[in-house]
């Protein structure tokens, strides 16, 4: 109980902050969550949760709940938008069988983090929202209402408009990638089975797995072009939009998508990772500090990797600053590494000019046929990094 008698403020009750109000609060501090939300919510809908991230669950002790209320990946399988067959299966059953992968509605992961946080006694506080925050001996936070809150630390897990980060680094200047996305849920009347299914084609390409049980499948829709849409996830569109944009899809997505009558859109911009992670008694973490883009779902892993190694840091070395520089130190070069390796992974879902996309495909199926189990395994680094053993 290290940090007993440390008051620390979250700001943000999204994963980051709720995990690490979780894991700051099981090491003896007294921490407080302010929401500028008037419930503990999330919009959006699935989420695809590795190893990686599992394993910071299960530190938290919410592995039985994760059980309960995830369900567990089989495979990831790559495909062609009109042709029939596997462009790549990635069996996780048959050749990482050490490997727990998940399939979670991000509503139900917000749900046990919030109801774990308030039994350890952690503070969650509704309504506040975060005007500025000021980094010092002791770091304040205040707020729209004027209102003020002070602490001892300062955690910004406010997202990507981060009143937190932009006291340490400024006024950021994201740009927008030339890509949007859209979202929905339907009922799973398909029966798909558990596993992430990945639909490319030029320019677009379509991800979609069940969940709760397998009673409905989340969409991903993501789209090249050049007309731009809000960052975030509460902007409504007309689902005729997202047909429209779909329509050559054949098969599964097609089916899929003319059972959307609820669909969100987003812009999908490109942040870069934060210079300064920490300063002045104030530490990021989550999209406050490496907004990542969704083409590895590794967004809400590395938020719970960093909640727990913040916490973990703390811990360790109680000079505050010292574990502050060593947070940083331990988390922004494999931030960085992995939002390269998403990033990277947008433009290979694309493939537009032949014979580039037949040879790009055709390389694919050769891989998985001649070494299924270096295709399954070529991102170990990420997946089998486990924080909570450092």
């Amino acid at each position: 109980m290290a940090l007993t008698g440390r008051h620390i403020v979250v700001a943000g009750a999204g994963i980051a902050g709720l995990a690490a109000a979780l894991a700051l609060r099981a090491r003896g501090a007294e921490v407080t969550v302010l929401e500028q939300a008037g419930e503990i919510a999330e919009v959006g809908a699935g989420l695809q949760i590795s190893p990686n991230g599992v394993a910071v669950l299960k530190a938290l002790g919410l592995g039985p709940a994760l059980e309960r209320f995830g369900l567990r990946s089989h495979a990831v399988v790559l495909r062609d938008y009109r042709r029939a067959g596997d462009l790549l299966r990635l069996d996780l059953d048959r050749h990482a069988p050490d490997q727990d992968f998940y399939l979670l509605h991000r509503a139900d992961l917000i749900g046990l983090l919030a109801t774990a946080a308030r039994g350890a006694g952690v503070h969650l506080r509704l309504l506040q929202r975060v005007d500025r925050v000021e980094p010092g001996p002791q770091p304040v936070v205040h707020l729209c209402n004027g209102a003020q809150a002070r602490a001892d630390l300062v955690v910004g897990a406010d997202g990507l408009k981060s009143r937190a980060r932009t006291a340490l680094n400024g006024a950021d200047k994201p740009f927008f990638t030339g890509q949007v996305a859209w979202r929905a849920v339907v009922p799973n009347d398909l029966n798909l089975p558990a596993e992430a299914s990945i639909y490319v084609a030029p320019g677009r390409h379509l991800v979609c797995y069940p969940l709760r049980e397998g009673e409905i499948v989340n969409i991903v829709a993501v789209q090249e072009r050049r007309a731009w849409a809000d960052e975030g996830w509460s902007h409504t569109d007309d689902p005729a939009h997202l047909r429209a944009a779909f329509h050559e899809f054949q098969g599964v997505p097609a089916a899929l998508l003319q059972r959307v009558d609820q669909v969100g859109l987003w812009g999908l911009f490109r942040h870069p990772v934060a210079p300064k992670w920490q300063g002045g008694n104030v530490a990021l973490l989550g999209d406050a500090a490496h907004p990542t883009l969704p083409f590895l779902a590794q967004g809400a892993n590395l938020a719970l990797e960093d909640a727990w190694v913040l916490a973990d840091c703390l811990d360790r070395e109680a000079d505050q600053v010292a574990a502050l520089g060593l947070y940083q130190a331990r988390r922004r070069d494999r931030a960085v590494r992995v939002i390269a390796a998403a990033n990277a992974n947008a433009w290979k879902y694309h493939f537009r000019l032949s014979p580039f996309r037949e040879l790009g495909h055709l390389a694919l199926r050769l891989g998985g046929s001649l070494a299924p189990a270096q295709a399954v395994r070529q991102f170990d680094w990420i997946y089998t990094h486990d924080v909570t053993q450092g």
